[in-house]
């Protein structure tokens, strides 16, 4: 999931903001003078208070399950859209979810689902199997514009119905057998498929509600939903509500009746609203003012663990001078990783210089490219650069998260800036934007260098190396290799974990060492900070993921 990143804007067929207007100026001043007589009429009605109230970090960019990216925006829309399987919120393993059970195929390419037969909107209507089959090819459609489509490119014929190469969708290896049955067929046995059905853009959609209102279904109430919450409403920089679904089949195991996500983007404000009771769990570790982390950590309600994920800068390689690996490898071996973890995250974060984060399963990552300047100032003179002369201003691109930036990206810029002026005699600008300008630049190639992050939607390296193929939404630094690709879909093809490891480090060496379209900077420790004396359901896991309907206050 990049997790912390997310998703593109060009005109989808499925837009991200729910609240976006084409209203007249006057309307705002309408709104305030019947927002005033309402008041004085005493007809405002209070609502009641949230069970649990959580500090998200940025703004949702979409509740969209099928153009989503962003961890923020999952760990809402997974609440309210199921898929076939889910979380488990302690071993962040697939379990069952809308189908209540599956057959696999001998050989490992053939999935038969079996829904529940009591499965209903929240709205009411029955949830089919022709339900499943249809939030499937829509996220694959090419007007959807889904950047985490390539994660159904396992499915049979769903890449070439993607990229428009094939236009009939029931050619697609997703099909119902009969109102419960779902039979899915793919192109080789994937170890991790029921990985890929808990994620967002596996979940199941309202059909008639998105035919019928098409670019502005989301903004429907009420909102068709699939899972354990139903959307109250969404209230830009304010939060997002969600209400139990007490039609969901599982309900009675929902623990929260009402949940309040909060977008904050200042790590004071959160600790504020947190120490002052306005907030029960905080999620985002941007979200922990760094110059108290080291007191912050001795308290008990703040709790660390380690997750896959990994904090790395992308270089847009369309951009002169980065279309050449040499500036590439330069600027990523003058880069004092201990120091930023040391002076800067000081949250027992590790140096990276590989992509895919130690502990991954059957996986151990080759080594990137060391610390070394003297090598560094040589491939920067061989690029024509010498001394850093000739070589031009540019910029780097950070987001500042909702409600006033988050100042850890910030204080990663500078350090970095300050370490290719001083080693390589080269000056950077520095270009913060709110977060969604900042996904949108990402997507459009509209920038130079980049921050970026991306945390493990399932315990495999492909989670992580997928990313960077040729045709993967989520790519986004311009980078195209053809022997990459090779080596990342023989991998997949590749039933012995050994070889399967073995073609993995031949690809990651390409990336993080040879052609280097992202620099690796650090792998994340989780940090978050409840008191789990009167909050329970939340557990520490290696994908930090917490399904919100297992979280509840202790009375």
């Amino acid at each position: 999931m990049q997790n912390e990143e997310c998703g593109n804007d060009k005109s989808r067929l499925f837009p991200r903001p729910p609240f976006h207007s084409n209203l007249p100026k006057s309307v705002p001043a309408l709104f305030l003078l019947t927002f005033f007589c309402i008041s004085f009429c005493g007809c405002i009605r209070r609502e009641p208070p949230a069970d649990v109230t959580i500090l998200n970090g940025a703004e949702p960019q979409s509740l969209d399950p099928a153009i989503i990216t962003g961890q923020a925006d999952m760990r809402i829309v997974q609440g309210l859209f199921e898929g076939l399987t889910r979380v488990d919120p302690k071993t962040a393993r697939p379990v069952p979810g809308l189908a209540e059970s599956w057959d696999v195929s001998p050989d490992g390419r053939t999935y038969t689902f079996h829904l529940r037969t009591n499965l209903v909107w929240s709205t009411g209507g029955p949830i089919r199997a022709d339900d499943v089959v249809y939030s499937w090819i829509r996220t694959l459609a090419p007007a959807t514009a889904s950047e985490y489509a390539g994660q159904f490119y396992f499915v049979k014929n769903a890449e070439a119905f993607n990229t428009g190469a094939i236009k009939d969708p029931s050619l697609v290896g997703v099909h119902a057998l009969d109102p419960f049955t779902i039979r899915v067929d793919l192109n080789l046995p994937v170890p991790f498929f029921l990985d890929i059905c808990t994620m967002p853009l596996a979940s199941v959609v309202p059909r008639q509600t998105i035919e019928e209102n098409g670019d502005r279904w989301l903004m429907t109430r009420p909102l068709p939903s699939s899972g354990p919450y139903e959307l109250v409403y969404w209230h830009l920089n304010d939060k997002v509500r969600m209400r139990k679904n007490p039609r969901y089949w599982d309900a009675a195991h929902t623990q929260s009746e009402i949940i309040d996500i909060l977008p904050v983007g200042s790590a004071n404000v959160a600790l504020n609203l947190y120490d002052h009771g306005e907030a029960d769990v905080v999620w985002d570790s941007s979200l922990i003012p760094s110059e108290l982390l080291d007191v912050l950590l001795k308290r008990p309600d703040f709790h660390t663990f380690n997750y896959l994920g990994t904090y790395f800068v992308r270089f847009n390689v369309t951009r002169k001078p980065f279309d050449d690996p040499r500036v590439r490898q330069a600027l990523a071996m003058v880069i004092d990783k201990r120091r930023i973890v040391e002076k800067i995250t000081k949250g027992g974060e590790e140096p990276a210089t590989h992509l895919v984060p130690d502990g991954t399963a059957n996986y151990t990552s080759p080594q990137g490219l060391d610390y070394n300047p003297d090598m560094a100032r040589r491939l920067l003179a061989e690029a024509g650069y010498p001394g850093g002369r000739g070589f031009p201003r540019f910029t780097y691109l950070f987001n500042a998260a909702a409600g006033g930036g988050s100042k850890l990206h910030e204080k990663i810029a500078i350090e970095l800036q300050e370490m290719w002026h001083d080693e390589l005699g080269i000056n950077m600008d520095l270009r913060q934007v709110e977060w969604t300008a900042y996904l949108d630049a990402e997507t459009a190639l509209n920038y130079d260098l980049a921050r970026s992050s991306w945390v493990g939607d399932y315990d495999d390296a492909n989670t992580f190396l997928g990313c960077f193929t040729s045709n993967d939404g989520n790519n986004r630094t311009g980078w195209k290799s053809a022997e990459y690709d090779s080596l990342v879909e023989q991998a997949n093809q590749q039933t012995d974990l050994k070889e399967r490891e073995q073609l993995f480090q031949r690809a990651e060496t390409i990336l993080v060492h040879d052609q280097v379209p992202i620099i690796p900077l650090y792998f994340y420790v989780g940090i978050s900070y409840f008191d789990t004396n009167k909050i329970q359901g939340i557990y520490p896991n290696i994908l930090d993921e917490h399904p919100l309907q297992d979280i509840r206050k202790v009375r």
